[in-house]
């Protein structure tokens, strides 16, 4: 796989995971800044760093599994796995302009 490839791959990743809602804030997941890193292996293996909104979240057991079942669903990652992290805590300046604007702090 060519660098181009591995990115290109990783973009889709990326849309899938824009397609993933917080449960409590109507806002994507990405957008929302809970995702730290995307990596795609030369084995279009995926795998992906996050954090939840706080370590007590209510989806901290679900969230994870429904990630790696839609990222799995692109035909171009074999094995996808997320792995949560509280380091660095996720505050809301994390957020991006257009989930900030969304959720009216702007």
């Amino acid at each position: 796989m060519t660098e181009k490839e591995l990115e290109e791959i990783g973009d889709k990743i990326v849309g899938v995971l824009k397609t993933i809602y917080d449960p409590e804030i109507p806002v994507d997941i990405y957008e929302l800044g809970l995702i730290y890193d995307v990596f795609v292996s030369e084995e279009n293996n995926a795998k992906i760093l996050m954090t939840l909104t706080s370590p007590n979240c209510p989806v901290a057991e679900s969230l994870p599994l429904d990630i790696e079942e839609k990222v799995k669903s692109l035909k171009e990652v074999n094995a996808c796995e997320v792995e949560i992290t509280f380091d660095p805590t996720w505050t809301s300046e994390m957020m991006s302009e257009e989930a900030k604007l969304e959720l009216g702090m702007l």
